[in-house]
């Protein structure tokens, strides 16, 4: 297992060319910045158990073939209380199918499986032992990927855009999680 320094008790996922300081930066390549060089689909990872406090993965989950193992495993290294925040693209965003790296397309439904107090997270139980409570779920629009992206947090303005996007592809690009264990 890595082991962790005394600032270490944030993790940024599939950091790329973005890493964070005083974080744990973690990606399969060995960029700058990068302390833990490891591929994700490789489990477990090289963390102890109900270590993190906070975890970031910024589009990165798309990019692994089995959302419910990563889910699982996230669960394990998070500490009790531990925020997760994870941001993908939308599944019928142009962001969603340009990438040819992409293997999983998400919705506003997706991480309910992992929440015992949705329909899908109690109807679903055997979807793994990941059991997270989901505190927001906020959503980027825009233009294109040349523009900038405005983040909606407004209730009633995500409802809009959720029935919206459901037959007009392209007006949510990401959408943006946030849970606890």
């Amino acid at each position: 297992m890595h082991p962790p320094g005394p600032s270490s008790k944030s993790l940024n996922v599939g950091c790329g060319h973005l890493p964070r300081f005083g974080w744990v930066n973690l990606d399969v390549a060995p960029l700058k910045g990068v302390e833990v060089v490891h591929d994700l689909e490789r489990i477990p990872w090289p963390f102890p158990e109900a270590w993190f406090e906070e975890i970031e993965m910024i589009n990165v989950l798309e990019h692994l073939p089995d959302t419910v193992a990563i889910m699982g495993e996230l669960f394990r290294i998070a500490a009790p209380g531990c925020r997760i925040t994870i941001r993908v693209p939308y599944w019928n965003s142009p962001a969603a199918v340009a990438d040819p790296t992409h293997r999983k397309m998400f919705n506003e439904e997706t991480f309910d499986f992992f929440d015992p107090g949705t329909r899908h997270g109690r109807e679903r139980a055997y979807y793994g032992q990941a059991r997270f409570s989901i505190e927001r779920m906020d959503f980027y629009v825009g233009l294109s990927n040349a523009l900038p992206f405005l983040k909606v947090t407004w209730k009633p303005l995500k409802a809009l855009l959720v029935v919206a996007a459901r037959f007009v592809g392209g007006l949510i690009w990401a959408e943006e999680v946030v849970l606890r264990k």
